[in-house]
C-alpha cells in the first residue's frame, strides 16, 4: 500500500459546553453559547474555543485511521464482499451485535479477500 498523506489533527481535545465543568446539569456535548454577555461567544483571551470551519481535516484523510484506511461496518458475510476492489482504501470493523459464529466466517471471508479488518479478535476464543 502506498504511503498516504500524514493525517494532521488541528485540534484533538474535544469541544466542551461552555461551564459544564462547574455544572453538573450541564452535559459537557457542545452547545453554541448564545448568551449577549457570553465570554466564549465573543472570543474572549483565555477562554474555551469554539469549533469552526479552521479546525477541519483535509479531505483525503477525513475519517483515516493511522494505518490509512477508512473504517467500513460490517454485519455479514456479504457485506466483506463489498470491500473486494477497494481492500486498499477501506477497512473492515465487525459491528458489535454480530455473534462469535458470524465473526469467524466474516474473518475466513476478508483473509480470502485481502480485507483489514480492524477488530478481528473481539469475540473470537482461540483454543489454547
Amino acid at each position: 500500500m502506498p504511503a498516504h498523506i500524514p493525517i494532521v489533527k488541528k485540534h484533538r481535545k474535544r469541544f466542551n459546553r461552555h461551564q459544564s465543568d462547574r455544572f453538573k446539569c450541564v452535559d459537557p456535548s457542545w452547545r453554541k453559547p448564545k448568551g449577549i454577555d457570553n465570554r466564549v461567544r465573543r472570543r474572549f483571551k483565555g477562554q474555551a474555543a469554539m469549533p469552526k470551519i479552521g479546525y477541519g481535516s483535509n479531505k483525503k484523510t477525513r475519517h483515516m485511521m493511522p494505518s490509512g484506511h477508512k473504517a467500513f461496518l460490517v454485519n455479514n458475510v456479504s457485506d466483506v464482499d463489498l470491500l473486494l476492489m477497494h481492500n486498499h482504501t477501506f477497512a473492515a470493523e465487525i459491528s458489535h451485535a454480530v455473534s462469535a459464529r458470524k465473526r469467524i466466517d466474516i474473518l475466513t471471508r476478508a483473509k480470502q479477500l485481502g480485507v483489514k479488518v480492524t477488530n478481528g479478535k473481539a469475540k473470537v476464543k482461540t483454543e489454547s
